[in-house]
């Protein structure tokens, strides 16, 4: 960086032509300017200023040389600004992916919140449900709503368990079942990344019992799920965060209340960073304090 700064230097003077001036501004004395142009000029083998008394001119050569180095030294500039605002938590970008509608009912409240109190921090935003790849992809986090993680090559951050529950339409068959020995696989409607099948286990305390789900429909969407149980089509496992205003309005009932499947985490996960840039950080915590408060409201 030592040719940047004297280039730099170069180009002040160039602009302001005093070097006293350039000195106070770039915080140097004005001998060390006047050496920094000396030395340019001896490595350039032209002199770039005439120097009186009175007056500080650019030459010919100098006036040449500024124009032409002028862009390239700004993108230097841009560049370096760039590179340290990354590394403020309250400059930058965040790009992030998060569940489709958890992005769409429980972010935006918590993104305002953060913007209004880093308000030079932008970010970009893209909903997708199932996992993505979040190195290839250039994702600064992802949001998730999984099984304990097992991914050994990103950073995993629990914040929470998100309880599950069974669900179907209140004027369904389903609706009254007292064990899960009721349900066959078509009933049971599967939540899957890849449109597969899945499995259910469910415990009520003192026993356990497992369901393959799927073989009559499966789909990697929450809402479409909620959308077929409360058709009557059958039985979906969802968050109950995810289905609460359905059992509001009593589009949805929960089933099988005595049984009940693993909690799932929700989790912050991130590219394989030796520590969090310090913009990660700090939404990664302003994250984690205001989301629970958001899923109780909802709930």
């Amino acid at each position: 960086m030592n040719d940047y700064k004297a280039l730099r230097t170069f180009l002040l003077a160039a602009e302001k032509r005093n070097f006293a001036q350039v000195a106070r501004e770039l915080d140097m004395t004005p001998a060390a300017v006047t050496r920094a142009i000396a030395a340019l000029e001896d490595d350039l083998g032209v002199q770039l200023f005439v120097r009186t008394t009175r007056h500080v001119s650019l030459t010919t050569d100098g006036a040449i040389f500024a124009a032409q180095i002028q862009p390239a030294v700004q993108a230097l500039e841009n560049a370096r600004k760039d590179v340290m605002n990354t590394h403020k938590a309250d400059h930058g970008r965040l790009r992030i992916s998060a569940p489709t509608w958890f992005g769409q009912q429980i972010l935006p409240p918590i993104l305002s919140g953060f913007k209004e109190r880093y308000p030079r921090i932008n970010f970009e935003i893209s909903l997708a449900d199932g996992l993505v790849n979040i190195i290839d992809d250039d994702y600064d986090l992802a949001i998730r709503i999984s099984a304990a993680p097992s991914d050994k090559f990103t950073i995993w951050r629990k914040i929470s368990l998100v309880r599950r529950i069974l669900v179907a339409a209140p004027g369904s068959r389903f609706a009254n079942m007292e064990h899960p020995s009721e349900l066959t696989p078509d009933d049971c409607l599967a939540y899957s990344g890849e449109s597969k099948r899945e499995t259910w286990s469910l415990s009520d305390g003192s026993g356990s019992a497992t369901i393959s789900a799927g073989r009559a429909f499966s789909t990697n969407s929450g809402d479409v799920l909620a959308d077929m149980a409360a058709e009557g089509a059958g039985v979906a496992m969802l968050p109950k965060f995810h289905v609460a205003e359905h059992l509001r309005t009593a589009r949805l009932v929960h089933v099988l209340q005595n049984w009940s499947p693993p909690d799932l985490w929700l989790t912050l996960y991130y590219p394989p960073y030796q520590a969090l840039p310090p913009r990660i950080a700090s939404f990664s915590k302003f994250f984690e304090q205001q989301v629970p408060a958001f899923i109780t409201a909802i709930e």
